[in-house]
């Protein structure tokens, strides 16, 4: 007989399941609950090896999330937002011992499957492949809601489930499971009317632990290199006759970064505008921008060349360019785009256009904003008037980036000084690496792109292991040139973990979150 494919399979989640999970968990929770794109991007990439969906026929029809905790974190009071950091999940934490889990969900036209029990059976062996002592995680108890008069007290709604008084459909599977009730945690999931707000806190205990491991567990440090060479280019605008002059002076600075050996070199916001100074005419500014949009497929796919020509990547900068808003209509959004030396192209938008680019070229705010995995680690771009709103490193940062790209294009040296103060605060309060890349020089003939003031910079967080004032590498003002740098990736994370002070593990969940609307544009 011959052999047949297998229908369900078991296995570890990638970024590219992300749009599937989230359909799927919209619909076992609703809209207003379920995760977005951006928070299981975020549990792949701080713990892929934790991640797991249940695939039947190529449809993913169950998820599972986990995460590598200390014992203290694991079974002290906590809530469901401040231990999943906010629905991301978190890198392995150095001294983690326990593995927790925060969420499986399965299809309910697939329920007769076992699904739920294949994915508790995963947990267990990715523990025991870790060799941690346990597994913990918070279950709900459902059925609490229609006794809650009998049982004011939760602890003693679960003391009767566990004495066998009661029965609770879900506590029951998972004590079925091997889990044992380690208490009740209240708040928990505060919307969640059924268990009142409240959980029961599980836990495994694996049998197979030994008392001391000595065993390494896959945190980002075994994922990412120690350190990473970045490259920023301070582009100088200049008149030119033809698009090739225009490439041979990208090409010669990546050129240049290459020849030093840098993973990333960046280049500034609308930095290709120069190409409008071939044309002898002063066009319109609603011409212009229409006019340099022609020449986005021929950017593209120069830019990816030099990517891959020159092993390194590349955030390319700015370029304006015609983005499909329906019904046969574009709009002018200012997209990055940044070229990986495996020749993968990614696009980011410009999220908040400038008044001024809003009112000369028409510039419309884009959709998205998503972390882009490398092979040096994953990052986040920001454009320009973007990183002065502190939200968007935020999210990119709990998606997981290490580093943030800024490409910007400013007139004068207070507009500079807005994005440079604002990506200092970014670099400190995420606990991540800023690189921003600038214009100078000028365009006559170019409405709105006449004159330009740059200093861009390699920016760390403020703290012992990095440079004294935060800046690993700057250029001088409006001068055409280079900075790099090398960045310790290995001290970026031990700085989150054990720094002078901990921005990302003291935030107070209770109080405040970043909220991402999932929005097409």
């Amino acid at each position: 007989m011959d052999q047949t494919k297998a229908k369900l399979i078991i296995r570890e989640a990638t970024v590219a399941d992300a749009p599937a999970i989230a359909r799927l968990s919209e619909k076992v929770y609703g809209k207003a609950d379920a995760f977005t794109r951006a928070e299981i991007r975020g549990q792949v990439i701080n713990f892929p090896e934790g991640q797991f969906v249940a695939e039947y026929e190529g449809k993913v029809v169950g998820h599972c999330a986990t995460m590598i905790v200390t014992a203290d974190l694991a079974f002290k009071p906590h809530t469901w937002e401040e231990i999943s950091n906010g629905g991301y999940g978190r890198p392995p934490a150095e001294d983690g011992d326990v593995l927790y889990g925060f969420e499986v969900c399965v299809d309910p036209d697939y329920r007769r499957l076992r699904i739920g029990q294949r994915l508790y059976r995963k947990r267990k062996e990715l523990c025991q492949n870790f060799e941690l002592k346990g597994i913990a995680f918070a279950g709900r108890m459902p059925g609490y809601y229609r006794r809650k008069r009998t049982y004011p007290n939760p602890a003693d709604y679960l003391q009767a489930v566990k004495e066998k008084k009661v029965r609770d459909q879900v506590i029951n599977f998972q004590m079925n499971q091997g889990y044992e009730p380690h208490g009740i945690l209240r708040d928990y999931i505060p919307n969640d009317k059924e268990s009142g707000g409240c959980a029961v806190l599980m836990y495994w205990t694996n049998p197979l632990a030994p008392r001391d491991t000595g065993k390494s567990i896959p945190g980002l440090k075994e994922r990412v290199p120690s350190s990473v060479r970045v490259a920023t280019v301070q582009f100088m605008m200049r008149r030119i006759e033809t698009i090739d002059q225009f490439e041979e002076q990208v090409e010669y600075w990546v050129d240049v970064a290459a020849d030093y050996e840098s993973d990333f070199v960046v280049f500034p916001e609308l930095f290709t505008l120069e190409l409008l100074s071939i044309d002898e005419r002063k066009l319109e500014p609603a011409k212009a921008i229409d006019k340099v949009a022609d020449y986005t497929e021929r950017f593209v796919e120069f830019m990816q060349r030099m990517a891959v020509s020159y092993n390194t990547n590349i955030v390319g900068g700015t370029h304006p360019t015609r983005a499909k808003i329906g019904g046969g209509k574009t709009e002018i959004r200012n997209i990055a785009y940044t070229f990986l030396r495996d020749g993968s192209v990614h696009e980011t938008q410009k999220l908040h256009p400038t008044p001024s680019e809003r009112r000369w070229w028409g510039i419309k705010g884009g959709y998205g904003a998503n972390v882009i995995p490398t092979d040096c680690g994953p990052i986040g771009v920001m454009v320009c008037y973007d990183s002065e709103f502190p939200e968007l490193a935020r999210h990119l940062v709990n998606q997981g980036a290490l580093m943030l790209f800024v490409p910007f294009c400013t007139d004068e040296r207070r507009g500079y000084l807005r994005v440079r103060y604002c990506c200092q605060a970014r670099a400190v309060e995420n606990q991540c690496y800023v690189v921003t890349s600038g214009v100078v020089g000028n365009l006559p003939n170019v409405e709105n792109m006449d004159v330009h003031y740059a200093e861009s910079a390699i920016l760390t967080p403020s703290d012992f292991p990095f440079s004294r004032d935060g800046v690993a590498a700057d250029t001088a003002p409006n001068t055409e040139t280079i900075a790099i740098a090398d960045l310790s990736l290995d001290s970026l994370l031990t700085a989150r973990q054990s720094g002078a002070v901990q921005n990302l593990k003291d935030r107070r969940f209770d109080l405040y979150r970043v909220e991402w609307t999932q929005a097409q544009g």
